[in-house]
């Protein structure tokens, strides 16, 4: 398991100082069913905009 996990999406709820992900867990899904070829074929559905 990744001990740092880093994100730039700063108006994520998540988001934290120094691009740091506070989530728990993070969970990745690929656009083309159970297997993905490169990065953009990839969504991070623990994304949660902040309000």
């Amino acid at each position: 398991m990744a001990k740092d996990v880093l994100c730039e999406v700063s108006n994520c709820t998540f988001w934290k100082n120094g691009n740091q992900c506070s989530a728990h867990e993070i969970y990745v899904v690929s656009n083309r069913g159970n297997q993905a070829s490169t990065t953009e074929e990839t969504d991070c559905k623990t994304f949660e905009p902040t309000k």
